[in-house]
């Protein structure tokens, strides 16, 4: 058994570029592989390895500049699902597109899985998913407000455009596993909510700590691996990708017309060009003949 390790920290990095190269040896001089981005404002990614490696990695991560308070996210995985390990630079490590967006300076109220319940339930809070529109479609909390947003970057445009819908609410967001909301609740603080609230630890806190039988998360939750989705207990989810459009796929999304393995399916059938599909279909070729000389009797 494997261990997938989901981490994000907010710091300062004066020179992310000078910590790309000995975070990415030890991660594969440990056999531990993911994505790890490096920005100005701090360090974001999933990576997985045995216990020894993904110890290795943090340890490591911990001593960098700012981030020996790191905290993480650990769920189990029985097959590798990264194909290899990747440190990258970027502006942002999650991207908002909003330069005055600072979470070091301040963010909404914290609430911890155990009191999430009590406060979604409240007459006068209003609850938002801040997560991609194809990530809401295979599970949510019961009654959260979706802005079927494509991108992170949209969220801010969505909330000028509603925020009146909201007036005299309580504002509580949540994400995966808490980065967008560091992000999103300084955004609505910056724009005068001053009662916005997070889940602490996302979605897969919750999904670890509160059982099945008390919980009001329905579905299950995308994650940016090849799990594709977990569900309560962390256990695995029911959901494949499409290898076109990179977006999950029910089994029953996989019995629909329009889907064709590895080309379309029914959410992007429209969004690629022919010439697209023919070098999708060539490389969907490859992996079949790839998969028959692994499994030759298959």
């Amino acid at each position: 058994m494997l261990t997938v390790a989901a981490l994000y920290h907010f710091t300062r990095f004066d020179d992310p570029a000078a910590l790309q190269a000995p975070l990415a040896r030890i991660a594969c001089t440990n056999g531990v592989r993911g994505t790890l981005l490096l920005a100005p404002e701090g360090i974001n990614g999933t990576i997985a390895g045995t216990r020894a490696g993904i110890d290795a990695v943090l340890d490591h991560i911990r001593a960098l500049p700012g981030c020996c308070d790191l905290e993480w996210k650990e769920s189990p995985a029985s097959e590798m699902p990264f194909g290899r390990m990747k440190v990258r630079l970027k502006r942002e490590i999650v991207t908002m597109g909003q330069p005055d967006v600072d979470p070091r300076a301040t963010v909404g109220h914290y609430v911890v899985p155990q009191d999430w319940n009590a406060l979604i339930s409240a007459p006068d809070v209003a609850v938002i998913d801040t997560r991609n529109d194809y990530e809401v479609a295979i599970g949510s909390f019961a009654g959260a407000v979706d802005p079927g947003t494509r991108s992170f970057r949209d969220f801010p445009a969505w909330w000028q455009d509603n925020a009146h819908r909201f007036q005299g609410k309580r504002i509580a967001m949540f994400c995966t596993g808490g980065i967008r909301c560091e992000k999103s609740t300084n955004y609505l603080l910056s724009q005068g909510v001053d009662q916005v609230f997070h889940l602490k630890g996302g979605i897969l806190k919750y999904l670890e700590d509160i059982p099945e039988e008390r919980s009001l998360w329905q579905g299950d939750c995308f994650v940016f691996d090849q799990r594709v989705s977990l569900t309560h207990g962390l256990r695995p989810g029911r959901h494949e990708l499409c290898h076109a459009c990179r977006r999950p796929l029910a089994p029953e999304d996989r019995t629909r017309p329009e889907y064709e393995e590895g080309v379309c399916c029914h959410r992007c059938v429209g969004e690629y060009d022919e010439t697209d599909r023919a070098r999708f279909r060539e490389r969907q070729r490859q992996f079949d003949l790839a998969a028959r000389r692994d499994n030759p009797e298959t």
